[in-house]
């Protein structure tokens, strides 16, 4: 071979290179920053893209991988999570506490990433750090417990106005643990169980109440209706006692026309009655072993005219 061909394969060879630099493809949700002579020259959209090697470079951007820091010429704009470490925190009623929060963000701006903030993640990060410290600074402990929606909507607002001049759009902020000390847990174990115990024990009671209530409007309702029934009772014993009276007087009405119809208008029919019933009770005290004694009252001269009456009038018939 001589120095023809071997000067052809080298130029073959460098074109090769030089095509293969001066050729960038940019994948989706990707960019690159070109840097022209050291100057900033444009940003690459996905697809493929044509630069002048040795003499367009792609700038650097610090990342975050695995937990750690490295450094990559590709910026990706899809939205990213920072898992941040625990941190301590002291509460409005000196509390200390532990923290940790997940950050949800995006860049939108890569000029703007590359070229405002030298270390995009360690800023991002130590600024959740104070942003957090100061917004648990003014809460105390129950309200931090209680809390979580506003501290992240706090927090959110804070990094997302203090991110945008580094091209950033904060996107959500989650507080996935709250640690208190081992003492407080313990203290407000303690006074969640006696709040269980004291709800146990009102709820009793309230249950013992609504028995004694229901117990006390049973026999309410059940004397009632034992006076009601009484009541009742007594009507209808009352009628039944009224219309006897009514059915003998009805009868001793009709007995007194029969009589009437009888002895004629001459002779009155009660006079019949009243004797007849005194012959009655005379047979029956007449009837006994026993001695007996009988009070006559002081008209019974009437009677005893009566009952002659009677006789005359047995004598006519």
């Amino acid at each position: 071979m001589d120095f023809m061909t071997y000067f052809l394969i080298a130029i073959i060879i460098l074109v090769v290179i030089f095509a293969k630099k001066a050729l960038v493809i940019i994948p989706q949700s990707e960019t690159k920053i070109i840097e022209r002579l050291g100057r900033y020259h444009a940003t690459l959209e996905p697809g493929i893209n044509i630069i002048i090697p040795f003499v367009d470079a792609a700038k650097s951007i610090v990342v975050l991988q695995r937990g750690r820091y490295a450094y990559s010429n590709s910026i990706d704009l899809r939205e990213q999570v920072y898992d941040f470490d625990r941190q301590n925190v002291i509460t409005k009623d000196n509390i200390q506490m532990e923290i940790n929060a997940l950050l949800y963000f995006q860049i939108v701006d890569p000029f703007k990433a590359v070229y405002e903030i030298s270390n995009l993640p360690n800023a991002i990060e130590k600024l959740t750090q104070t942003t957090l410290r100061n917004i648990i600074g003014e809460l105390e402990l129950d309200q931090t417990l209680t809390s979580r929606d506003t501290i992240n909507t706090k927090l959110r607002a804070v990094l997302d106005e203090a991110t945008d001049k580094w091209g950033v759009k904060v996107n959500r902020v989650e507080l996935q643990d709250i640690i208190p000390p081992q003492s407080v847990l313990t203290a407000m174990e303690k006074q969640m169980q006696a709040e269980r115990n004291k709800r146990a024990a009102i709820l009793t009671s309230e249950g013992e109440k609504q028995s004694q209530i229901l117990q006390s409007e049973g026999e309410k309702a059940a004397t009632i209706n034992r006076a009601e029934a009484q009541k009742q009772q007594e009507i209808l014993r009352a009628e039944g006692e009224a219309q006897a009276r009514i059915r003998v007087a009805e009868a001793e009405a009709k007995a007194i026309e029969v009589i009437t119809e009888a002895v004629g208008k001459s002779t009155n029919p009660a006079n019949y009655l009243l004797a007849q019933k005194y012959i009655e009770m005379m047979r029956e005290l007449g009837e006994g072993d026993k001695t007996k004694t009988v009070y006559l009252p002081y008209e019974a001269t009437n009677l005893l005219g009566s009952i002659g009456g009677i006789k005359d009038l047995f004598k006519a018939e």
